[in-house]
């Protein structure tokens, strides 16, 4: 069944709109949350999880969630990672496009006999 999504004005900003659902109380738009996202994560093997185009933050409300709530409060529980990791591979397969191999060249061979 498909959720129905609708467009509803932030609620710190009151200008931009969010892509929203019922289960949204307090939809924010990425503007407003630019600052949160951008705090220095101390953590290197955290540091490396959370290292993803900053494009899939922008689309994604899901992703920005994760991560504010483990710059809020230090850790995360292993089914968030886990949300996390499933949610990035999609967006990798939807976004991402796949790299072609460039066709090699051929060799020019001289036609002196």
């Amino acid at each position: 069944m498909a959720t129905v999504t609708y467009k509803q004005k932030c609620m710190r900003c009151k200008t931009n709109y969010v892509m929203s659902t019922w289960r949204d109380k307090y939809p924010v738009c990425f503007d407003c949350q630019k600052n949160e996202l951008a705090q220095e994560i101390a953590d290197p093997e955290m540091k490396k999880f959370f290292d993803i185009p900053f494009s899939f933050y922008e689309k994604s409300n899901f992703l920005r969630d994760i991560k504010i709530k483990y710059l809020r409060f230090g850790s995360l529980t292993e089914k968030q990672i886990e949300a996390f990791k499933n949610t990035v591979a999609k967006f990798r397969e939807e976004y991402e496009e796949p790299v072609e191999e460039k066709p090699k060249k051929k060799k020019k061979t001289s036609s002196l006999t």
